[in-house]
């Protein structure tokens, strides 16, 4: 979650050069290109996939890819990296709450006690003030990142009913695969006319670290954390997405640090040191 964290404070950076689904369709061409080969050697005489475990990692993949980064990277046209790691505060709350209706997991009281931790840190990370560049339409970009956490928290649950036959590396292709397939039309028709010297070498590495770093690398190691953990005890664990977000707004962007997101990321770590003793 840490380094899909950072995906905010990329994809801000990247989306100021380039339109948004042709940069969905660069990103997920460049972890496709990492992870298919890899998954062919791997999967070599394992179990095909079923027609059931196809349908839900295709709803998974237009929730959780095509969906929150098209409408991540729309927000951030409109709003600061910092607000809108503020806005995916809400992820833990909706991912406990669909494990709960969706998947019949039971609650329980330290689960409900970290994710109450999580929660008040993010509360925490929102009630200082902050940079007075918010950005062009920061209400509307705002309300577009939240669509984004409905998409991520549907991939959480999604994630959970698909990993029971499928490898985490398995899930991660099929995503990146699936989610280059739903980018690429719309992708093909904003690169009309469309100017890639404009990227530039700082964004090419940026391009690079998006599709190897955060979809081939981070996207695995969450499935693989979705499939050994109850859904509602991972929806915790986003909390750490917006803290990384905040931080990596003030390193990376110079975009202001304050006390209320240091407290913030300090109930954060505790919602996880709970939830992890909870099982």
């Amino acid at each position: 979650m840490a380094l899909v964290g950072s995906s905010i404070v990329v994809g801000k950076t990247l989306v100021e050069r380039c339109p948004v689904f042709l940069l969905g369709t660069l990103r997920f061409a460049v972890a496709s290109l990492v992870l298919v080969p890899v998954v062919v050697v791997a999967r070599r005489g394992g179990p095909a996939p079923r027609v059931r475990d196809l349908a839900v990692l295709a709803l998974q993949a237009f929730a959780g890819i095509f969906a929150f980064n098209a409408l991540l990277l729309s927000g951030l046209r409109y709003t600061s990296a910092a607000e809108a790691g503020i806005v995916t505060s809400t992820t833990p709350a909706l991912g406990a709450l669909l494990s709960v209706v969706l998947l019949r997991e039971r609650p329980t009281l330290a689960k409900a006690a970290a994710l109450g931790l999580a929660v008040l840190g993010i509360a925490a990370v929102s009630v200082g003030p902050h940079d007075a560049a918010r950005g062009a339409q920061p209400v509307l970009g705002n309300l577009l990142v939240f669509g984004a956490v409905v998409g991520e928290a549907l991939y959480l649950v999604c994630g959970k009913v698909v990993s029971a036959r499928l490898t985490p590396l398995a899930v991660a292709t099929g995503n990146s695969a699936l989610g280059l397939a739903m980018f690429l039309p719309f992708g093909l028709a904003e690169a009309r006319g469309y100017d890639f010297a404009a990227l530039g070498p700082g964004g090419w590495t940026a391009l690079a670290y998006y599709g190897v770093v955060v979809s081939a690398l981070a996207v695995p190691l969450w499935a693989r954390g979705i499939a050994r953990v109850p859904a509602s005890t991972a929806a915790v664990f986003t909390s750490v997405m917006p803290v990384s977000a905040v931080g990596l707004s003030y390193v990376a962007l110079g975009e202001p640090v304050l006390w209320s997101h240091l407290a913030g990321g300090a109930c954060v770590v505790a919602a996880i040191v709970v939830s992890a003793r909870a099982g």
